[in-house]
């Protein structure tokens, strides 16, 4: 694309150096950078692109996005904001797929892998094809394999880059996890949502956020864009539901889910058994009876929020039924990996999601055994979550192993002093602590027997580990099996 092009649909502060050449891509990794591509300077948490554009120059930047002008003789787009601007850019030079796309997205603190996978299942039932991009990667399909992604949601010019091939692969539906720091970054700017659905707002991402109200806000600006003849399907028993629903634009069709409080879509009758959940689904008219092979409360809210979806997109409850009741559970998420002791694999790393998950273990749990988890907390996180992990943990289970989780450039030890003064009392019969997450799941192996339930929390679906300077491979479902 010529730069000529991209500078008539970018608002620029100045123009230095201009020059009408070829861009044949975006890029913001001075390591990564190919020729003739347009360097962008972003400014992160720990690094400036600005300290990198000479070096994106050597390795054969033609042009650049900056907030300064810098002493390299290549044309330089000044913008006010290069976060929000490489957003514009990524649209412009991927010719704004989303336009031609049913695009929906799903935010929240938990449930959003989960009801993406369902919605995909849903259109698949229904013969319709549908995209999925998320925490695992994207596909086109539920049956291909994932493609790598490095964040909940990709970067603007990956994001885009994506929505184009799904868009050139003939593929029309699109379902994304869309996380708050996407929203507060501006990754999502420019992509053409006609839906968005909400799963519920807990403590998480604090260290980001750094309060609810602002964490809120961040999740809001989702519904916020909603036009005229889109839709919003929001979890009516969740506290923010009412205050989310009055920013949303009135023209906007709103189907609300729940089971606490009056809704759209509503569960009742829900019965829990060893092999997963039935409830009845009511919306207007029409009641259904579900048998899901998903285990606890959660997977209800989850299926809730993706029947919504497939309501809003004209597909019978009958055809929802039948992908919903043929869907196992997702990568990670409340995976049972082994039987006798069982063991559960699940990617819970809040305060909410770890209760959850330890309440739907709890009713897989046979009275003569115990109730037994595993967990830590990430590093340079949010650090107020930890003692209230500790002190559900405390509460549901019989037992708990706390060892580390990816503590990044923290002190294992020092995140794992937090977790325990959530606990009211360290009984050494019952609360074991091991900071080496592989010697944590043997002692997991020595402290349990077969009537026992394990729950491993907080790593799910993640392959790797990261300590300090290092990324190691480290898949818990792999050591579960190797130790077990």
């Amino acid at each position: 694309m010529d730069l000529s092009t991209i500078i008539k649909n970018i608002k620029t502060e100045k123009i230095l150096n201009f020059k009408d050449i070829d861009i044949k891509g975006i890029s913001y990794n001075s390591n990564t950078i190919n020729s003739h591509e347009i360097f962008v300077c972003l400014k992160g948490e720990h690094v400036d692109g600005h300290d990198f554009a000479q070096k994106a120059f050597e390795k054969g930047a033609v042009a650049l996005m900056c907030e300064k002008p810098l002493n390299i003789e290549i044309p330089q787009l000044i913008v006010k904001s290069t976060q929000e601007s490489i957003a514009d850019l990524a649209a412009i030079f991927y010719h704004n797929p989303s336009l031609e796309l049913n695009l929906m997205g799903v935010t929240g603190t938990n449930g959003k892998t989960t009801v993406c996978h369902l919605v995909q299942k849903i259109f698949e039932q229904a013969r319709k094809k549908c995209a999925l991009i998320g925490t695992l990667g994207y596909k086109l399909s539920s049956k291909d394999d994932y493609l790598e992604a490095k964040h909940t949601t990709p970067q603007a010019p990956q994001m885009q880059e994506t929505l184009q091939k799904i868009l050139k692969s003939d593929v029309l539906n699109v379902i994304t996890e869309v996380s708050s720091h996407a929203l507060e970054q501006f990754r999502v700017k420019n992509c053409n949502f006609s839906g968005a659905i909400f799963t519920n707002l807990t403590q998480d991402h604090l260290d980001y956020h750094i309060t609810m109200e602002n964490y809120f806000n961040a999740k809001a600006k989702l519904f916020v864009g909603l036009k005229k003849s889109n839709f919003a399907i929001i979890n009516n028993d969740d506290k923010y539901s009412k205050r989310l629903i009055s920013l949303i634009n009135k023209e906007v069709d709103i189907i609300t889910y729940g089971i606490k409080n009056r809704s759209d879509v509503m569960a009742k009758n829900v019965e829990f058994m060893s092999d997963g959940v039935t409830f009845d689904c009511v919306y207007k008219d029409n009641i259904v009876n579900f048998k899901l092979h998903l285990n606890g409360m959660f997977s209800v809210y989850n299926c809730l929020a993706a029947i919504g979806v497939g309501i809003a997109n004209n597909i019978e409850l009958q055809v929802i039924k039948e992908a919903l009741e043929g869907t196992r559970s997702v990568a990670g998420r409340f995976e049972i990996v082994r039987t006798n002791p069982m063991v559960i694999v699940d990617y819970a790393h809040t305060p909410d999601g770890l209760e959850n998950i330890l309440r739907a273990a709890r009713e897989l749990t046979p009275k003569s055994g115990n109730l037994i988890c595993m967990f830590g907390c990430g590093g340079n996180r949010d650090c107020t979550k930890r003692p209230k992990m500790g002190k559900i943990a405390q509460q549901l289970c019989d037992k708990i192993v706390i060892t580390s989780d990816n503590p990044r450039q923290e002190d294992p030890q020092q995140i794992i002093t937090d977790i325990l003064s959530g606990l009211t009392l360290i009984n050494p019969k019952t609360v074991f602590v091991e900071s080496d997450r592989h010697l944590a799941i043997k002692l997991l192996k020595d402290i349990s027997d077969e009537n026992d339930v394990l729950v491993l929390a907080g790593k799910g679906h993640e392959d790797y580990q990261i300590l300090a300077d290092k990324t190691i491979h480290f898949d818990d479902r792999e050591e579960v099996n190797k130790i077990f």
